[in-house]
């Protein structure tokens, strides 16, 4: 009788292959919900038309309770909530950056030159929508472009920021 020879398995590249087979998805992602109020339609448009990948980011699922006011790239996940209001913090001698027509307004100590956590808020447009960047995904410019386009179409422009 033939001997056989003995299988030997290498766990790093089982647990690679499992990996890969189930589709490297890490869940839906748990989002504070808004309230739109009277702005829910335009989240629910703004919602449906933002890009599937966004920096280099495959767009994820978000649970049920915010799908329709928020949406989800990458993991960690950048996070954009729509329907938001002017942050607390947010003066009249607050600075603001704009990229391809879309004010953003980012907290002073989270504008450091270095990777940080940035949570990015629109302003002058309606509905408003913040944006929080993990620091793994620092500078915010290639977030702030991806969504310039679907911002400009499905909100509008309010006020002049600064």
């Amino acid at each position: 009788m033939p001997r056989r020879r003995p299988v030997r398995t290498n766990a790093g590249a089982v647990a690679c292959l499992a990996l890969l087979t189930s589709g490297c998805t890490a869940g839906a992602v748990d989002v504070a919900r808004t309230d739109p109020g009277d702005d829910a339609a335009a989240c629910e448009r703004l919602v449906d038309a933002l890009p599937q990948t966004l920096a280099d980011l495959e767009r994820r699922d978000v649970d049920d309770a915010a799908a329709t006011t928020a949406a989800a790239w990458g993991d960690p996940p950048i996070v954009l909530r729509c329907g938001v209001g002017e942050p607390a913090s947010f003066d009249a001698l607050s600075s603001c950056q704009i990229t391809n027509g879309v004010a953003w307004y980012i907290p002073d100590e989270q504008i450091t030159g270095r990777a940080v956590d940035i949570t990015m808020t629109t302003i002058g447009r309606e509905p408003g929508v913040e944006v929080r960047i993990p620091a793994d995904y620092f500078p915010p410019a290639a977030t702030m472009v991806g969504l310039a386009a679907p911002l400009t179409e499905h909100t509008e422009k309010v006020e002049r920021c600064g």
